[in-house]
């Protein structure tokens, strides 16, 4: 019986053993694995709501060049940015009256150009379920050091819908990911609302903000330098086949958008063009392509190539990608000393206006994100 009773604990701990070492080996991270920072952005696009959109789209290129200025490990993070809607009564109600309009994602030119598409009419803001259908349907990342962060804002309860906001927030932080409300009104009314409950049961931070009120855009020495440096860097991408041609059209499309806003927000742009962290193309640009796959020039059918490079042969093919990617990397180290300047300016004048600071999305959101990317160990240049 003793000898029975040995070996079944010898079993036992091996097998606990081996069970802690599957369970470390599972979590262990790849020692040069690049970090990500994941953002999706649940907004209301119910009839009210048109202030809250007009913030979002200019302050779009001000949040990513803020999570870009972050390193975790010493190297810059992979941003993905989604994009939901909902609360609009044109909308489908059988599935909640939300729309996932852009998947986690680093092609950033896709979300602006979705963020400038969105209308506003009226309908049922069932935040619930829009924080439920993000959770599962969005591909986070199952890594613990990476940040994960749903935003959500609107202006009506937070309790409406068939689908319990209090599972869907625990269901969220449950997987990691935390949940940032935003009360588009005044703020106890936003409590009352329980838009504050749900941001605490998710490990978010609750924030109200005045929709209606107009973001102050810094105009700075340094844009129109920017803006004509950015000018040159879109002549540097060499697209290729049909997919090129249409991301191409769309890389300029919201440079336009982003320009709309006035010359500070199309610098804002241009800054994230600048960065690999925010802006690279592969899919689409010979010499991002090129970057990533040293065989591209090779394996890519020549039909997709350009009609400037067909007539190339392979060397002078190389040659041609290899200049444009000189004079984008130079163009790009132009932009971010100028933007260095540019930051500089903006600090010292937002000193001389801490009095006058608006209570608006980018106000709120960009202060709560860093501080909660700080706690996950991402570390951000001081400005």
């Amino acid at each position: 019986m003793f000898k029975l009773i040995s070996i079944l604990s010898f079993c036992l701990s091996t097998i606990c053993l081996s069970a802690t070492e599957l369970n470390q080996s599972s979590t262990q991270e790849e020692p040069n694995r690049t970090a990500k920072i994941q953002v999706a952005l649940l907004l209301d696009t119910s009839g009210s709501m048109d202030g809250l959109i007009e913030q979002a789209k200019s302050q779009l290129w001000k949040m990513v060049n803020e999570l870009a200025t972050s390193k975790k490990n010493g190297k810059a993070p992979a941003i993905e940015l989604a994009l939901y809607e909902y609360g609009k009564s044109s909308l489908s109600e059988g599935k909640g009256y939300l729309q996932e309009l852009v998947p986690l994602t680093n092609d950033l030119d896709l979300v602006s150009e979705k963020l400038f598409g969105l209308t506003t009419n009226g309908g049922e803001e069932y935040c619930g379920w829009a924080i439920q259908d993000a959770t599962k349907n969005l591909k986070w990342s199952a890594s613990n050091e990476d940040l994960k962060i749903i935003i959500i804002a609107g202006n009506e309860e937070f309790t409406q819908g068939p689908i319990d906001y209090k599972k869907s927030c625990k269901e969220a932080i449950t997987n990691g990911i935390v949940v940032n409300t935003i009360y588009c009104g005044d703020c106890e009314e936003g409590i009352r609302y329980m838009w504050k409950d749900g941001a605490d049961r998710a490990d978010g931070k609750y924030m109200c903000i005045n929709q209606n009120d107009q973001v102050a855009h810094i105009e700075t020495p340094y844009d129109s330098e920017i803006g004509t440096l950015n000018e040159a860097l879109n002549k540097t991408y060499i697209a290729f086949g049909q997919t090129g041609k249409e991301k191409k059209a769309r890389q300029l499309s919201q440079d336009k958008n982003a320009e709309s806003y006035g010359a500070s927000n199309n610098a804002e742009r241009a800054i994230s063009k600048s960065k690999k962290s925010t802006y690279s193309n592969a899919t689409w640009d010979a010499v991002d392509a090129m970057e990533e796959n040293d065989d591209f020039i090779e394996e890519v059918e020549e039909e997709q190539l350009p009609d400037e490079m067909k007539d190339m042969n392979m060397e002078e093919r190389k040659e041609y990608i290899e200049k444009k990617g000189k004079e984008r990397a130079a163009i790009q180290a132009k932009i971010q000393e100028a933007a260095k300047k540019r930051t500089t300016f903006i600090v010292e004048k937002r000193k001389e206006a801490a009095g006058d600071n608006k209570n608006t999305l980018d106000a709120v959101m960009l202060k709560t994100v860093r501080e909660q990317a700080e706690k996950q160990a991402f570390k951000f240049e001081k400005e």
